[in-house]
């Protein structure tokens, strides 16, 4: 598609796109959250794209996109490239249209979610591993759609993606009565950003609309800041549903128009805020799903007495990944420690260790340790997991008034990534 065409999604498209949607998609609740409501001080309202029937935003243009093709485009099928949501999104929409898809997935791609597109796709799509990442899925669907036909489908940066994404505005004016004075939406490649984004500055121009990326994957932002769409050479694929390298030409466009300010959250504190989710409001959601609602903690003040949205993106978590997400948050929140401590090699040092330097609520999670015959002080790995962040400084007191010489880890990338 030509990125100097100005395009901005009108009204009229975005009504025709939910028009398409209704027998296919779930109208999802927009709700109101009490205990987010009771921390801010606002009204927080949550727009629950994780109960889509895909469980996430993704169907919406997917499918609207899908269902613009004429019959010629659609003789050869689909294909796309996807480690997720997207693909999801299209596999559904090609069991509903009764079309041939074709979905490239990166090999590393977890056996969960290529369950999930082969249950929602059925017989109607193929899926194909290739290479280590995204960016090597994308190459081989864009090579095969050139070589047989297949109509290609963007994840993001296409007019169609971004009026099907733009319904989730829709549904969200039409569903409260009351002034939306903040709505915060996480922005990987920029699709839904640009959707919501368009809708409500034509609908609800006086609403302050936030772009939330993970700090990891700053794109848009980083794009904003040049003026021009950059590509990050390196970027964190945690929030995968959201971390990607370079957004899309067209959803920057409309992005720079219609986004009043993009933050960014660490990944560690977004770890944290799926945790609270679950432990207090049984909600399961994924890193990307959790983006909006993280970045009310930097909009405290601002908010507080205000009617606030927050777009709650997905919730395709893959439970083997829990323990990497409680590893994160505690150690965002300074309540996990690790170190290289040189032990003397003398009985009993590990015992004074035990009794003498860990506090009372201080927990040994990780230990290595390897005795050299030929040396003085023998090293160990040691995690530690601390009840409350203050106790951390009362932790290395008490190794260095006991002679125990340390080196503290979480700060040392180079080392640390072997760990965690």
């Amino acid at each position: 598609m030509n990125s100097t065409v100005k395009y901005f999604p009108q009204l009229q498209d975005i009504t025709k796109a939910k028009i398409n949607l209704n027998d296919v998609i779930l109208q999802t609740p927009l709700q109101k959250n009490l205990n987010l409501s009771d921390e801010f001080q606002a009204n927080i309202l949550l727009k629950r794209e994780d109960l889509q029937i895909v469980r996430s935003y993704k169907l919406r243009g997917a499918f609207n996109k899908i269902a613009h093709l004429s019959t010629e485009e659609l003789k050869n099928g689909v294909v796309c490239a996807s480690a997720g949501n997207h693909a999801q999104g299209v596999a559904y929409s090609c069991q509903k249209l009764k079309i041939k898809g074709k979905i490239y997935m990166p090999a590393t791609t977890p056996k969960q979610k290529i369950k999930q597109v082969k249950m929602f796709g059925k017989e109607f799509i193929e899926i194909i591993l290739t290479g280590d990442t995204y960016d090597d899925a994308h190459i081989s669907a864009l090579q095969d759609s050139k070589k047989t036909g297949m109509a290609f489908i963007h994840p993001f940066d296409d007019r169609q993606i971004i009026e099907g994404q733009a319904t989730v505005g829709l549904e969200i004016l039409q569903d409260t009565k009351e002034s939306i004075d903040f709505i915060f939406i996480p922005v990987g490649g920029g699709g839904l950003a640009a959707g919501v984004g368009a809708y409500f500055k034509q609908i609800s121009p006086q609403t302050k609309i936030i772009g939330v990326e993970p700090a990891g994957a700053p794109s848009m932002q980083k794009s904003i800041e040049a003026g021009k769409v950059v590509e990050l050479q390196k970027i964190d694929k945690f929030v995968d549903g959201a971390a990607v390298q370079k957004v899309g030409e067209i959803t920057f466009e409309i992005c720079k128009q219609v986004v009043d300010d993009i933050i960014t959250v660490p990944e560690g504190k977004i770890c944290t805020k799926i945790l609270q989710l679950y432990n207090r409001d049984a909600i399961v959601i994924e890193p990307a799903g959790a983006l909006s609602i993280t970045a009310l903690d930097f909009y405290r003040e601002e908010i507080k007495g205000k009617n606030v949205v927050c777009i709650v993106s997905g919730s395709n978590n893959d439970i083997t990944r829990t323990e990497e997400i409680k590893e994160r948050s505690l150690l965002y929140e300074g309540l996990k420690h690790y170190f290289i401590v040189r032990f003397p090699q003398r009985a009993g040092a590990l015992r004074t260790f035990v009794d003498i330097v860990l506090g009372p609520s201080d927990d040994i999670t990780h230990f290595e340790y390897s005795k050299k015959n030929n040396r003085e002080k023998g090293p160990a790995v040691i995690g530690i997991e601390v009840q409350k962040k203050e106790d951390y400084n009362g932790l290395v007191e008490r190794m260095e008034e006991n002679g125990f010489i340390y080196e503290y880890l979480n700060e040392k990338r180079d080392l640390f990534q072997f760990l965690v």
